[in-house]
């Protein structure tokens, strides 16, 4: 049983937990970025129907979405150090927190996959052949027409994706990796407020996912800044 609970703890505990907000932050930003790299790998095969790659591409993104985070974080720490010992690559010392960020990664690129391949099929394809009709080659097209259309459209996912994957970071404490969940863990067995600390945890989760909003919405309006309010650019 828990003691009595004191409300006076959740402002001694909110210090103590934000101390650890680095790792948690490390673990997001990390992940995003090889998350972003993964997903575009994933869109190109099956926008592009390359053999293989493209069936590749559809099974890692189905099972990367039909399973559980939880599981997928399990199946890389006590999986990748196996398969690896296979081609004699011991990883078995590795920190958890990097066995943390190539599963969220991996997780974040099937979405950001899915998200990205979305958003470069809405592009007007008229775009595309203006472009050709301009004499600009394949690679000029994607980068300098679609891709920067792509991203604008594909953006509000992508906020809600970056902010979801904060909130998911809360479970790298099951293999170890002590960030704001993990210490939290262990005020919990020291201390046996588990409300107060939940709600400190909490309160803090809150206060960043409030301020992401707030970025993501003034980026939003930078990017859409040239955009009329029918979805037509302004000259």
């Amino acid at each position: 049983m828990g003691k009595a609970f004191d409300p006076m703890l959740i402002i001694e505990f909110i210090p103590t937990l934000i101390h650890y907000l680095g790792v948690t932050l490390q673990i997001l930003v990390a992940s995003i970025t090889l998350g972003f790299i993964i997903g575009i790998a994933a869109a190109i095969p099956r926008l592009f129907k390359i053999p293989f790659l493209n069936q590749l591409a559809i099974l890692y993104v189905s099972f990367i979405r039909g399973t559980p985070i939880l599981i997928q974080l399990f199946l890389v720490f006590y999986g990748l150090p196996a398969v690896l010992m296979f081609v004699n690559i011991d990883i078995s010392r590795m920190e958890a927190i990097y066995f943390v960020i190539i599963t969220y990664a991996i997780s974040n690129g099937a979405g950001f996959g899915e998200i990205f391949r979305g958003a470069i099929r809405a592009v007007d394809y008229g775009q595309t052949e203006a472009a050709y009709s301009v004499g600009m080659t394949s690679s000029q097209n994607f980068f300098r027409i679609v891709l920067p259309q792509a991203i604008r459209i594909a953006f509000p996912n992508m906020a809600n994706s970056v902010i979801g994957s904060l909130k998911d970071t809360s479970l790298a404490f099951t293999i170890g990796v002590m960030d704001m969940m993990g210490r939290g863990d262990t005020l919990i067995a020291s201390t046996a407020h588990a409300i107060e600390v939940y709600i400190s945890l909490s309160v803090i989760y809150y206060v960043i996912v409030i301020l992401l909003e707030k970025i993501f919405r003034l980026s939003e309006k930078h990017f859409n800044r040239y955009q009329k309010a029918d979805g037509s650019v302004a000259a």
